[in-house]
């Protein structure tokens, strides 16, 4: 396996319609795989509106099943068309009543690999998430990938530290954060939480926003997605902050090793004296 990964993040407008939203991000994977992309991952609940800027029981009809609903089962045959790994954020339902915020990773070959759930919820104004999800209760998994061991955060989570720090513990090469924030609430956070992360835990992010304003609200989502190096530094230019963006960026996963010696976080931590932290 080659150091170098080509990666790639589609961040989009909201079409309207689920059918015609997955049959974009379709074309953005093939345009990328035509572009030697090896991975690529989408935006937060990348088939639906973010219908989380308001309470309203009629939105639970864009939950689906992971792995066994109709868009997953769809971009598995995406994957072994185009041979990258897919990460691919859904609505799901487990069970009646229980729903989560969840991504599915599916290998270069199709194969389903696993899910991660989101763990931390938000519910406050335009993001009312804890009346659609319950906490994620997955854990932390790192998926072996045909490019590597990839991981996903998923949007609010990119706020804790810890869980960054676990997907680094468990492995972890390159995190998808799959994202749906909007210019008056966390701008400023944005191209600084990544990196940062990037930075503390060795290893390789990819930044994803929406873009454009949706029919449920009048969040702005600002895009400027990106990837980001365990050194902090953005792996060519950020996207655009209006406009649908395909972004394919060659990555270097020999760097993390590099890093790891230079910066030896990893071996200078202390979780004897952690205790603390993890206390309610």
């Amino acid at each position: 396996m080659t150091d170098v990964v080509r990666a790639a993040l589609v961040q989009a407008t909201w079409t309207g319609d689920t059918e015609s939203m997955i049959a974009k991000h379709e074309e953005h994977a093939r345009e990328a795989a035509r572009q030697g992309a090896q991975v690529i991952g989408f935006q937060e609940v990348f088939n639906a509106p973010y219908f989380c800027q308001v309470q309203e029981p009629e939105h639970y009809r864009w939950a689906e099943p992971v792995p066994n609903g109709p868009t997953v089962r769809r971009m598995q045959d995406l994957a072994r068309e185009t041979g990258m790994v897919i990460v691919v954020p859904v609505f799901e339902i487990e069970d009646a009543g229980f729903y989560y915020n969840t991504a599915a990773v599916i290998d270069a070959d199709g194969s389903y690999l696993g899910k991660y759930r989101k763990h931390h919820i938000p519910q406050v104004k335009g993001f009312w998430e804890k009346y659609y999800f319950r906490p994620g209760n997955a854990g932390w998994p790192v998926f072996d990938t045909a490019v590597g061991r990839v991981g996903v955060y998923i949007c609010y989570d990119r706020h804790f530290p810890e869980g960054w720090r676990q997907l680094g513990l468990n492995g972890a090469q390159l995190v998808y954060n799959p994202s749906a924030t909007h210019r008056g609430l966390s701008s400023y956070l944005w191209q600084l939480e990544q990196p940062a992360a990037a930075v503390a835990n060795e290893y390789f992010v990819a930044a994803i926003n929406r873009v454009g304003i949706e029919e449920y609200g009048d969040n702005d989502f600002y895009g400027t997605s990106y990837f980001v190096d365990p050194r902090g530094q953005f792996v060519g230019e950020v996207a655009s902050d209006k406009a649908e963006e395909l972004v394919v960026r060659d990555l270097d996963f020999g760097l993390i090793e590099q890093v790891r010696q230079q910066w030896a976080f990893y071996r200078d931590r202390r979780p004897d004296a952690y205790d603390g932290l993890v206390q309610p």
